[in-house]
């Protein structure tokens, strides 16, 4: 047995937390079957000194264990090992680490400071070669502060954060690797900050300290506000952090935030997350002016408590052609220019987009973002420009001004670094990329939040793209802390009347949520339940996911959801259909009420109440919009997979409704009509309700509308629309026109769950008891499909492949865990199960043969 993944708070050696009781967790690895944990063993230490022994517990738990040991001090570092017995006694071991962050307990002894607006130098009139210059007022603030060591420290810290976004250096070396620091919370309750190991960076003598910080999300342009800036926030960007010095002699020393430190014109002459940002290499450092100290509270302060924004991947240029210069992939992030031998002033612009109209840069889609850099040249034989105060959305760069190597052209992708956790692949590369598109997407919109688009102006964390992609994305990585941070800021944006909103962190949308949009605060957390066994976010969320469901009562009696409907988007941007938004707004009323009543039976709360509430409007449900042919009003798919979906027909109408379904989709030679709200219900439902012949259909059309269809013409994301650029049409209107937005790829959570065959039954919790369905295409046009997932208790594996007219089926159950295996086959007696190590029992079925599995990797061969 071996013990890898050791997490502390759902991270990895995490550096500063704040959590007072972090919880522990583990996952095991065996190629033995029925191979499981019988006891564990934590032991935990402060240096040398243990301070928490668990003794060996009797228990096979591995998952978010809490820590029972004593008050954890600040700014600590904890060492902790975890030892494990399996079956056979036999024992392994695994040791990791956590620091603490300031906590609650440790005083702020730093102050906000910034620019102070009185100390700027006079702005001369700008000319004609200027007028494209931003003005010195806008500009980023550059921060310094010297100082003299008589020792180099044992330990260094730096705790720092801003109102908007920033980065330090240290004796002129960048600290740290995260990128748009702090990110993106609620900052009316909460601003995070970061904790980073500066040990390494300091030296005895002179030393100094540099932050320079922009706008970002605090007080530039955010989302569609026509204002520059927005100004949601505050009006100017600023600056805390405190490093915290420890000697060989025990002594300390704190150089905070204060009236010592100076500020200065720099290089960078303005940056904006949607405009670009704006470099002067040849401008050095300005005569120091005095900062602007707030006299304000520095609170409320968090620490950062998942994986910060990253650069991960680097793609070169692949072609530079009439200046364009393709990257081969829609991404997010920055472009790094490398520039030789250039003249002093040389203008160099980058601007950037997702897709070329007739070898132009197609940027009308862009909307107010301008989406531009620009640098003037220092003039020697090699510099290099790379902004670090912006994002772009794009797979274009055209550059002017300069005309550089493909070699010299890096696209550096950037995005919440969520660990990558799945794998799918299959006979059909079509297939594959749109696997890879969903995947793309969803990186290029988890950017501090979960984002509808990353590159016009708008960047908004819509709750609705959000819920019904957020399966998919358990499957694709670790978003166990990303959704659990962010669920702080939906629970945080509901009103006084138990609403929740469309977006959060709440900007320019200062409205009750919509149905589907606003019951994303009750299906993320249930889903961080069901996903990673994550109890603590449920607990910190029911309140308000019973408060939601109690608004949507108290203001429609009747059980239809018809009133407080907020913006009442519907099926959004489904296509040649219109489905009845009370129908929808209903369903959701129906699913949001069944999962408190499921939420309250797990934290041991009164459920009676929503139980009986929810038969109540499922009955309403059924008498306002069931017809006795099993017909759901509107007759669209949607209507029709929400009603099937969310069990909300009466007894002997599933398979009617089936048939209706399934008839529309044939009349339209096998399209669909979702939009955000039913796609991801299409393949699953009707892989369900036995029509996997159709999902398969589905999922092969290349035929508008279709996934396919954007693949076919070019796609390396997920589009917004089925109609984002058709071969009648050309373009969508620009007003609303995201090539990259991953709602449409939902679909990714049955490729994993029903093509490769991964999932869980109902009842299971963080994949302990697996529900293994592969399901092998009807349509003859897979051949093979497989999967990979490491869960919250270790890496699970399903899929099949048809050779020579014999079907077979790999699985792969991690110790810890159990599974049922369905192998859909009409000769189960030809499966050689009986008597195979990890088989605990064999039952033919109607649809083939059903196994209950103990851990081990298993491999059964069947006629086709």
């Amino acid at each position: 047995m071996i013990v890898y993944g050791l997490s502390t708070e759902q991270r990895t050696e995490p550096l500063g937390i704040d959590e007072k009781h972090p919880r522990l967790s583990w996952k095991l690895r065996s190629e033995r079957h029925g191979a499981a944990q019988s006891a564990y063993r934590i032991t935990a230490f402060a240096g040398d000194e243990t301070i928490w022994d668990t003794g060996r517990r009797e228990s096979a738990d591995t998952i978010l264990i809490a820590w029972q040991g004593p008050t954890l001090r600040p700014a600590t570092r904890y060492r902790w090992t975890v030892e494990i017995w399996d079956e056979q006694g036999t024992h392994a071991a695994a040791d990791t680490w956590f620091e603490t962050g300031l906590l609650d307990a440790t005083p702020w002894t730093a102050a906000w400071i910034g620019r102070n607006p009185l100390t700027l130098p006079p702005i001369d009139p700008p000319t004609d070669d200027d007028l494209n210059n931003p003005s010195p007022a806008e500009a980023p603030i550059h921060l310094r502060r010297a100082f003299h060591l008589t020792a180099a420290p044992v330990r260094a810290r730096l705790y720092a954060t801003a109102r908007g976004v920033y980065q330090a250096q240290l004796n002129g070396e960048r600290v740290g690797d995260h990128e748009l620091a702090p990110g993106w919370t609620e900052y009316h309750q909460r601003i995070q900050y970061q904790t980073y190991d500066v040990t390494e960076h300091l030296r005895r003598g002179d030393n100094k300290i540099e932050a320079t910080v922009a706008d970002g999300w605090w007080s530039g342009y955010i989302g569609f506000d026509p204002r520059r800036p927005a100004r949601h926030y505050g009006d100017a960007p600023g600056f805390l952090a405190q490093l915290v010095l420890d000697f060989a002699d025990g002594s300390r020393q704190v150089i905070a935030t204060d009236s010592d430190w100076t500020e200065h014109d720099g290089p960078i002459r303005s940056a904006d997350l949607m405009m670009g940002q704006f470099t002067d290499g040849s401008r050095e450092l300005s005569a120091p002016r005095p900062v602007a100290v707030a006299d304000t509270e520095p609170g409320p302060l968090v620490a950062e408590p998942d994986d910060p924004i990253r650069v991960t991947v680097e793609l070169p240029a692949i072609t530079i052609t009439n200046g364009i210069a393709d990257f081969g992939q829609n991404l997010v992030g920055r472009v790094r220019l490398t520039i030789r031998n250039a003249r002093p002033g040389q203008r160099i612009t980058l601007r950037h987009a997702e897709v070329l109209d007739d070898g132009r840069l197609y940027t009308a889609n862009l909307r107010r973002a301008a989406a531009t850099d620009t640098y003037l040249c220092k003039g020697v034989d090699h510099e290099v420009f790379e902004p670090a105060l912006t994002f772009h959305g794009f797979r274009y760069a055209e550059i002017t001004g300069y005309k550089p190597d493909p070699g010299d052209v890096i696209a550096c992708v950037l995005h919440s670094d969520t660990p990558w956790a799945g794998r799918f692949e299959s006979s059909d590369p079509a297939v594959n990329q749109l696997h890879a598109n969903i995947g793309w997407g969803q990186r290029g919109n988890f950017v501090a939040v979960p984002t509808d688009c990353p590159q016009r102006d708008e960047r908004l964390g819509w709750l609705a793209d959000a819920q019904v992609f957020a399966p998919t994305a358990t499957r694709n990585a670790d978003v166990s802390a990303f959704f659990a941070r962010w669920m702080r800021d939906v629970v945080g944006g509901q009103n006084a009347d138990g609403a929740f909103r469309d977006v959060a962190p709440i900007i320019a949308l200062d409205r009750e949520g919509a149905p589907a949009w606003g019951d994303a605060g009750v299906i993320i957390p249930w889903l961080l339940w069901r996903a990673y066994g994550d109890r603590r976010v449920l607990e910190r969320s029911f309140d308000a996911m019973a408060a939601w469901v109690e608004h949507i009562h108290r203001h429609n009696p009747g059980l239809v959801w018809e009133h407080r409907t907020g913006n009442s988007y519907g099926d959004w941007l489904q296509i040649d259909a219109d489905t009845p938004r009370d129908v929808l707004a209903t369903a959701y009323f129906a699913f949001s009420t069944a999962i408190v009543a499921q939420a309250a039976q797990v934290l041991g709360k009164p459920a009676d109440g929503f139980h009986d509430l929810h038969q109540r409007i499922r009955q309403a449900f059924q008498d306002a919009y069931v017809a006795d042919d099993g017909s759901v009003k509107g007759a669209t798919q949607t209507a029709y997979l929400l009603a099937l979906a969310f069990n909300l027909l009466p007894d002997g109408a599933e398979g009617l409704a089936v048939g209706h379904l399934a008839a529309d989709i044939e009349r339209r030679g096998n399209r669909l009509t979702t939009g955000f709200v039913g796609v991801s219900l299409l393949c699953p439902v009707l892989t369900e309700h036995g029509r996997a012949d159709l999902a398969y259909a589905l999922l092969h059309q290349d035929e508008f509308p279709s996934w396919l269809y954007s693949i076919r013409n070019g796609a390396t994301t997920i589009w917004e629309r089925w109609d984002g650029w058709t071969e009648e049409h050309g373009f969508q209107s620009a007003a609303m026109n995201s090539f990259n937005h991953y709602s449409l790829g939902s679909v990714g959570d049955w490729l994993y769950g029903r093509v490769a065959g991964i999932d869980q039954t109902p009842g299971s919790v963080a994949y302990s008891e697996l529900l293994l369905r592969p399901t092998p295409d009807p349509t003859g046009r897979l051949t093979w499909a497989r999967a990979e997932q490491e869960t919250a208790r270790g890496l699970v594996a399903c899929g099949w492949s048809i050779e020579d007219d014999r079907l077979t089926v790999t699985a792969t159950v991690p110790p810890g865990s159990t599974a049922i295996l369905l192998i859909p086959t009409s000769a189960p007696g030809s499966v050689h199960a009986a008597g195979t190590p990890g088989v605990l029992r064999a039952e033919p079925t109607s649809a083939g043969l059903t196994l209950r599995l103990t851990s081990g990797r298993y491999t059964f061969t069947t006629p086709a």
